[in-house]
């Protein structure tokens, strides 16, 4: 998955870290969905995701608005995939949203 591209600052990134539980159970479909899903969703601009053998994985999604995250959080298919993910699909998970003020990448050459 490449770098979300996002405008310049200031903005908003949500920071979903989690710990998998054994076995997919649908979790695969799900997160696909869940990408395809935020992408529809006024105010999205992009996601950036890594998961590591051991299970740890980190998704960040980038907001223009906190009222445009809380309009995520709202959404109803995004709210049973959250619920699911609590029973069945991460055995610990932390969330942290973070206004974005400075951003930088490398020069090109």
């Amino acid at each position: 998955m490449p770098f979300a591209s996002t405008p310049p600052p200031p903005y908003y990134a949500v920071i979903f870290t989690s710990m998998r539980t054994d076995g997919d159970h649908g979790y695969g479909h799900m997160a696909e969905r869940m990408v395809e899903l935020a992408r529809e969703q006024p105010g999205f601009l992009g996601v950036e995701s890594a998961r590591g053998a051991d299970g740890l994985g980190i998704t960040v999604s980038y907001w223009t608005s906190e009222e445009a995250i809380r309009n995520w959080k709202a959404n109803a298919e995004h709210r049973t995939a959250q619920e699911t993910g609590k029973t069945r699909w991460y055995a610990d998970y932390q969330l942290r949203v973070a206004k974005v003020e400075r951003a930088y990448e490398k020069p090109n050459s």
